[in-house]
């Protein structure tokens, strides 16, 4: 009797191992997934750029600055650690913002259609980047309150489930704007 009750302890632990084993997997190919879908949005962006680029050439000959900026933006976007990419890409936006004031300056250039549907797709871009982040940090939350949490924590260490970092936001972009009439 006494070595079913143990025989049954065994077959639990050896369950219980094995879902937390998988869990555990299943959230870290979460993560991963979720990061591709980043690195989706960061393509698309990058696919868009040379386009606008060339729109705001054919209208703002002498803003050459800002444009070697956006391109040397976009070539690093797709190099590098995820850090060194998310870094990249906040450099990107930067270079963006300038070139969207340039169409006040250049009211020709803010009335052409192709500058309005690039415009158009980058915001697109954006918000699916943003919405990818934010997806990606709350698989990689997860993924770490299961990592650390007891008693899943034992099998993340026997089997080296390492903590994964989550996204933040520079603290030069949390400053609040200043709006100037």
């Amino acid at each position: 009797m006494g070595w079913l009750i143990a025989l049954g302890i065994v077959v639990i632990l050896v369950i219980y191992v094995i879902v937390s084993y998988n869990g555990l997997v299943k959230l870290r190919n979460w993560v991963k997934e979720s990061w591709s879908q980043i690195d989706v949005q960061l393509k698309r962006r990058h696919d868009l750029i040379p386009n606008l680029v060339e729109t705001v050439k054919g209208y703002a000959k002498h803003e050459q600055e800002t444009l070697a900026q956006v391109i040397a933006a976009r070539n690093q976007l797709l190099n590098g650690s995820p850090a060194e990419r998310i870094e990249a890409d906040n450099q990107l936006q930067g270079a963006l913002k300038s070139i969207f004031a340039l169409s006040e300056a250049y009211p020709d250039l803010k009335a052409n259609q192709n500058f309005q549907n690039l415009q158009e797709e980058l915001a697109n871009s954006e918000n699916k980047v943003a919405y990818s982040r934010q997806l990606y940090n709350k698989t990689v939350a997860e993924y770490n309150i299961k990592r650390e949490s007891f008693p899943s924590n034992i099998i993340a260490g026997m089997f080296s489930f390492k903590e994964e970092q989550l996204l933040v936001t520079p603290e030069a972009e949390k400053e609040v704007p200043t709006i100037k009439f």
